[in-house]
């Protein structure tokens, strides 16, 4: 990502020149598709030399329908090939019967429990204490051989904040995520913003404590009428950061004392960021950040509960849902429904900071709305690698045709920009976007999905329904520190060289 100053009265700092990692390759396959195509070719012109001319001509056709079904792409660039084998794969868990969940003593879970479903099943959470004396949880998921932090942030917003600060924001992010890259072990990032509504809990327990005895009737009135009507349509906006650290054959108790004393460095440079108080989430806070996600309905709950002055202690094995059913568009758990959308291509050209204001912001059309940003850092020694070889594979590209387009003409400049900015000493970063809209009900789904499109357009993103993988891409969204990449059986690096 590069950041550029426009001109003017009042500089406006834009940013922009992130690309997709490209694979060098002919006619717009990658490197292994452009092998699997001169292999294709010798056999053409073997079986013309030994059959004639009829068999090559056969085996010609058959090789021309392969590439167009790896050519063939969508405005989302997916291939003919990749949603068919989306759509196999749902048939195939829909048959098998793995879209259902039931949990709790009369379902189908071990034990009896309400054990989380889908990629977050096998997770296991443990509590540790860092060098503060701050209880942290730690989330170990066995079949990634991951463990992961999560930290609660309260960001300080942009209202009435100058510019300047906004940029200084903006560039000690950017220098956040660049040092992941050289933090050992660390193999991911992701930052969710939840927007909910509220119970107004907190605001009549902070009336009730300062409220005067002696204070007029009128003055008494006046705060009664405010506690009561004020939280009708008012919202919540919470912050979380999960990092993700390789396992490395470690036990949960060795890598709770390594990451005790990591904690308080990232924390302290994570305040820099604009995201305000950053502080590790007990395994008590996560259980109800989980709970609460998969069951809008307890949230009042448990806001009363606090309000009490009473804890309700939960354990990992208790914050599933009930029940939950994926459907190919969309996935139903307890007390909620949600669609889940990824990014398939983010803004063109460039943006200026605030481009997802309106995409994070609250939205009277949908009860919950969870934007989870992906970060995969990538360390110092690979980046140099990475960036040369997109460098060189964005440069065939261009050469390999009379007369390049305008996208590949471009594409030499951005990847060559990327290249010097990493050699100035830049950090490289892959990201992704995922957004979760969770309504209440089912007659509610075509307005949470009519406001997705519209608040897309707004942040300049191309978003595509996860179709097949909701209750998958629901659980990525959680403040969990899950990588997606780790559960994908066929590799993410062969996926781009198609």
């Amino acid at each position: 990502m590069a950041a550029t100053d426009t001109p003017g009265i009042r500089a406006q700092r834009t940013y922009g020149n992130w690309r997709r990692p490209t694979s060098p390759g002919l006619i717009g396959l990658g490197s292994v598709g452009t092998a699997g195509l001169v292999v294709g070719l010798l056999v053409v012109i073997f079986t013309m030399m030994v059959r004639g001319l009829l068999a090559a001509f056969v085996v010609a056709v058959v090789l021309g329908l392969v590439l167009l079904v790896l050519l063939s792409k969508d405005r989302h660039g997916l291939s003919v090939l990749s949603r068919t084998s989306t759509r196999v794969a749902w048939w195939s868990a829909r048959s098998a019967g793995t879209h259902l969940y039931r949990s709790g003593p009369l379902g189908r879970g071990l034990w009896g429990t309400y054990q989380l479903p889908g990629l977050a099943s096998a997770t296991r959470l443990s509590e540790h204490a860092d060098s503060y004396g701050r209880r942290f949880a730690l989330v170990h998921t066995p079949a990634a051989a991951t463990y992961s932090i999560v930290f609660g942030t309260d960001p300080d917003g942009a209202g009435l904040v100058d510019q300047e600060q906004i940029n200084l924001w903006v560039a000690d992010w950017g220098h956040w995520l660049a040092n992941l890259g050289d933090e050992p072990g660390v193999e991911a990032a992701t930052v969710t913003i939840e927007t909910a509504p509220d119970s107004g809990t907190r605001l009549r327990r902070e009336v009730a404590a300062n409220l005067d005895p002696n204070a007029p009737e009128f003055a008494r009135v006046m705060l009664a009428q405010t506690v009561e009507q004020y939280p009708v349509g008012s919202s919540t906006v919470k912050a979380y950061v999960a990092v993700t650290f390789a396992a490395a054959k470690r036990s949960p108790g060795e890598m709770g004392r390594e990451l005790g004393s990591r904690i308080p460095g990232l924390t302290q440079t994570l305040q820099s960021t604009g995201a305000g108080v950053a502080r590790p989430l007990s395994a008590q806070d996560l259980c109800e950040t989980i709970r609460v996600a998969y069951d809008p309905a307890v949230a009042p709950l448990i806001d009363e509960a606090h309000a009490a002055g009473d804890v309700p202690e939960l354990s990992w094995p208790d914050v599933g849902p009930t029940a939950c059913e994926a459907s190919w568009g969309g996935y139903r758990h307890d007390s909620a429904y949600s669609v889940t959308w990824s990014m398939t291509d983010a803004p063109r050209g460039v943006v200026q900071c605030g481009v997802l204001a309106r995409l994070l912001a609250p939205h009277r059309e949908i009860a919950r709305k969870r934007v989870t940003l992906l970060y995969r850092p990538i360390s110092p020694a690979k980046a140099a690698g990475l960036v040369e070889a997109d460098l060189r594979a964005a440069e065939f590209a261009s050469t390999s045709t009379n007369k390049p387009t305008a996208r590949d003409v471009f594409a030499v400049r951005a990847a060559a920009a990327t290249a010097s900015e990493e050699a100035s000493g830049a950090g490289l970063v892959n990201f992704g976007l995922l957004v979760t809209a969770t309504v209440l009900g089912r007659d509610q789904e075509a307005d949470a999905r009519a406001a997705i499109d519209n608040l897309s357009a707004t942040a300049r993103l191309r978003l595509r329904p996860v179709y097949g993988s909701q209750d998958s891409a629901f659980a990525a969204a959680l403040p969990l520190g899950l990588i997606l990449s780790k559960h994908l059986r066929v590799p993410e690096q062969m996926r781009g060289k198609l």
